[in-house]
């Protein structure tokens, strides 16, 4: 039987390269595409003498002429710092990346998933945040250009299905962890890690009581594969991706001191502008139709996440 062949734009970055590990693991040929603006080498260089797979440099800012039969769309800077760097280019990689991904899916047939985020319910007034919750969210603050280009994305996805009969699937991230992540992201779990194994002063905004829910990868991507192997193809999502066990930003920072035995202290700063004060996914459809919740308690992924920056660390 022939090979699927797999598109995973974002394919060296923190959750593609895992993508990409898994479906070699599941058979197929993969094609991995990234332009390294948070993407690193490093995350798939244990991939390179694998023969079915293949690396492209490319922007999905530009079309994009492959024969796929599936693809995953990862591609787009996914921290504050990031994404704030060029927050003209955030927005140009969700929305003309999200168009050029759905022309090639629409010229070859692929089914196409869009790795969108709990981030398009902004600051939410509904807590935890089911799928039918339209969001909150400032349309022209510092965060915009993320979260609104991601709206705009799975508008985008919607309108090809309903124009074009395109087979989609949206999935909505919430904060996820793990190995791979970058050093420099500016996220929560890599910034106290990294921070608490260097002995530096551990910084918590506000006065941490704001909560996030946090997955561990390979729950996470467990849950991607579930969701494109294993639905019909009328159901398109959205559809809600994470862990729904809620830890303020202060229990994070003092179980990441624990497990590494640190002597940082932990400081408070001002929070960011339009910073979310809850964030928890309803996972109750992801539950029923894929029959799929997070495994990895919080402890045990921290340790593996500790782990590799350890080594990370020692080598760089």
């Amino acid at each position: 039987m022939k090979k699927k062949s797999v598109l995973v734009t974002g394919g060296s970055g923190f959750l593609g390269s895992h993508l990409c590990e898994r479906l070699l693991d599941m058979g197929r040929n993969v094609l991995c595409v990234d332009n390294y603006f948070t993407g690193k080498k490093s995350n798939i260089l244990h991939l390179m003498d694998n023969p079915y797979f293949e690396v492209l440099r490319h922007d999905i800012c530009f079309p994009l002429y492959v024969e796929v039969d599936e693809i995953y769309n990862l591609a787009c800077p996914a921290s504050p710092i990031h994404y704030q760097h060029d927050p003209v280019q955030t927005t140009k990689t969700s929305v003309h990346g999200a168009i050029n991904m759905l022309g090639l899916a629409k010229r070859t047939g692929a089914k196409i998933f869009q790795a969108s985020t709990s981030e398009i319910y902004g600051n939410p007034a509904v807590h935890p945040q089911p799928e039918s919750y339209w969001g909150h969210v400032n349309p022209i603050g510092p965060r915009a250009c993320y979260d609104e280009g991601k709206r705009c994305a799975e508008t985008l996805f919607f309108d090809y299905r309903r124009q074009h009969g395109l087979r989609i699937k949206v999935a909505r991230l919430f904060n996820t962890y793990g190995p791979h992540m970058a050093l420099d992201d500016g996220r929560v779990v890599s910034n106290f890690v990294v921070q608490a194994l260097r002995g530096e002063d551990i910084t918590v905004y506000g006065k941490g009581e704001q909560t996030r829910s946090f997955c561990y990868v390979d729950d996470l991507i467990e849950a991607f594969v579930r969701f494109m192997e294993r639905t019909p193809d009328d159901f398109t999502g959205p559809m809600n991706l994470g862990n729904p066990s809620e830890f303020t930003i202060l229990e994070l920072a003092e179980t990441v001191l624990d497990l590494v035995n640190s002597k940082s202290r932990i400081v408070f700063q001002d929070l960011p502008v339009d910073d979310p004060t809850q964030r928890k996914p309803d996972i109750s459809l992801a539950k029923e139709t894929l029959d799929w919740e997070p495994k990895v308690a919080l402890r045990d992924g921290l340790v593996k996440t500790i782990a590799y920056f350890e080594e990370f660390l020692k080598n760089n």
